[in-house]
């Protein structure tokens, strides 16, 4: 990575004020990039956008991707070198409740900003978040490929192996033609880190639980996941936007980034660990009430993003615990969120600075 590469880049980021999309848009300030975020209001109370200020070393537009002229808009005012597209509907169980939301958002939210990529004069480059949930799941051992097939259970999942195909078929009708754009995606695991307030997730639902010292629910122990933490994933994207940035035709197409195959952990264990470094906590195994489908064994292949971008994950996930549980203990122990915040990531950009 290489920091001065984002001094003065123009970096459009859709769903800013959502985990993902405040971490990052925290990190391009701290590097001097100018940002514009495109988002609706956070989606929980407490939120990380509004903890950490994030809004306050950037020009925040509230506005819904589902609306193609208001994005557009958004997005020809703010002139970008960059784009991101964090914005989605990102919960599995919601989907079950809310598919054509999930829909809506998750596959047209992102041909709109493909739209608006296409009228505008100024990207360069532009990357496109998706999910490891993308895969046809077929419940193996092995970690998923990036030329894998796409696939998908619940909406959620669906939803992302269609967004996935939208952006193949604008890069080769579009993109690939003409001015160059390098259009690329990206499929992380299953992504943690302070700030997250997410409904049925499983970080912050413990964190709601052991916080007001109550017992937490645990649907599927056994459940096996690519667990990383938030800024492991986010300097894979930042990474691969600067290789992308010098040469579109080598670094478009898909990538995985995921942790080292030991990370790639069962929700049991992660429950127990995680309630080790809070302490004073406690959990119980519960039936799912809803018995709604969820993938029982999920892992990726990352050697692709490891030989030809020579990322690798910085964090361990017994680190990545730590880091989690002390950077919500400092936020319901009162304490600057902003700094704290910022201290994890100037920690985090001194182990991967080139």
């Amino acid at each position: 990575m290489t920091p001065a590469f984002w001094k003065g880049k123009r970096v459009f980021i859709t769903g800013h004020t959502g985990f993902k999309g405040g971490w990052l848009s925290l990190w391009l300030q701290a590097l001097g990039a100018e940002v514009t975020g495109f988002a609706l209001d956070p989606a929980t109370d407490p939120n990380l956008f509004s903890s950490a200020q994030v809004g306050q070393g950037m020009c925040s537009i509230i506005g819904d991707i589902r609306d193609h002229a208001a994005l557009s808009a958004a997005l020809t005012e703010a002139k970008p070198e960059i784009v991101v597209h964090m914005a989605a509907q990102p919960l599995v169980r919601y989907s079950y409740h809310h598919p054509v939301e999930t829909y809506q958002t998750n596959v047209m939210g992102t041909v709109h900003l493909l739209e608006a990529v296409r009228s505008s004069d100024s990207v360069n480059s532009v990357l496109v978040v998706t999910s490891d949930k993308c895969y046809e799941n077929r419940e193996r051992k092995q970690g998923y490929r990036e030329d894998e097939a796409m696939g998908g259970f619940d909406p959620y999942s669906s939803s992302k192996g269609c967004a996935e195909l939208v952006v193949a078929a604008y890069r080769k009708s579009f993109f690939d033609q003409g001015r160059r754009i390098a259009i690329a995606t990206a499929r992380a695991g299953n992504v943690i880190g302070g700030g997250d307030w997410s409904e049925d997730r499983l970080i912050p639902d413990m964190v709601r639980a052991f916080s007001s010292a109550q017992c937490v629910s645990i649907r599927n122990p056994g459940a096996v996941r690519p667990w990383q933490h938030v800024l492991d994933a986010l300097h894979g994207y930042l990474l691969l936007l600067e290789r992308m940035y010098e040469n579109p035709g080598r670094f478009s197409g898909a990538w995985n980034f995921g942790p080292e195959d030991h990370d790639a952990r069962d929700v049991g264990w992660i429950v127990a660990r995680f309630a080790d470094y809070w302490g004073d906590a406690h959990w119980q195994i519960e039936q799912d009430a809803e018995n709604l489908h969820e993938a029982g064994l999920l892992t990726l292949d990352c050697s692709k993003a490891r030989n030809k971008l020579n990322w690798h994950p910085v964090l361990t996930l017994e680190q990545t615990l730590a880091w989690i549980a002390d950077w919500y203990h400092g936020f319901y122990d009162g304490a600057d969120i902003t700094a704290i915040s910022s201290e994890q990531l100037a920690l985090f950009q001194s182990r991967v600075v080139q």
